[in-house]
């Protein structure tokens, strides 16, 4: 267990545990379900996971002077030039299986970043506006968890749509198991037809 009054270690606790989050949404699904549409704007469970390991590699990698070892795998940043989506849906040559162990490995690659810089290293994100363009990992890794904790929410409100799958982590749901939960919907839609 991370030493919670360390400031790093508590960071990257928490990071870690998004990515894995994240990974855990597309247990037991199907290539189909995963990819699916499940938004009007097209967001689907594995394209969530592509854009967060392209997300990750970016910003601990070339951010601070670092390459990830296999770039060819990653989405390259003239890619958005043609297609502003290109990181949130699988190609068809890609994989439930390959994206996620290409996740594992770019987690692997982000947290040799993290382990081996102090919080205070400098980096610079190229694609920020010159002004922001300066940083620190400190403030990487907690932009990163931000991003990466909303789209974990996005892929549990997906994930709960599809099959009712709800909860923090696989081991523990942090969710009542034995609770009515049709009666719940029903007592909010009630008050919520109050005010129609």
């Amino acid at each position: 267990m991370a030493d919670l009054d360390d400031a790093k270690a508590a960071l990257h606790l928490y990071l870690r545990g998004i990515r894995e989050a994240l990974i855990w949404k597309l247990d037991g699904l199907s290539e189909r379900e995963v990819r699916l549409p499940r938004t009007a704007t097209g967001a689907n469970l594995l394209g969530i996971l592509k854009h967060c390991l392209n997300v990750e590699a970016g910003y601990f990698g070339s951010t601070f002077g670092r390459e990830f070892p296999t770039p060819d795998e990653l989405v390259p940043l003239a890619a958005f030039d043609e297609d502003p989506q290109a990181d949130w849906y699988a190609r068809e040559d890609e994989t439930k299986a390959g994206l996620i162990d290409l996740y594992h490995r770019v987690g692997a690659f982000a947290d040799q970043t993290i382990e081996q810089l102090p919080l205070d290293a400098p980096g610079r994100v190229a694609w920020w506006r010159p002004a922001a363009q300066t940083v620190t990992l400190q403030r990487i890794i907690i932009h990163v968890t931000c991003d990466l904790a909303r789209h974990a929410g996005h892929a549990d409100i997906l994930r709960e749509q599809h099959d009712r799958a709800i909860g923090l982590r696989r081991d523990n749901t942090n969710v009542p198991d034995d609770y009515d939960w049709p009666a719940y919907v029903a007592k909010l839609t009630k008050l919520a037809d109050r005010f129609g």
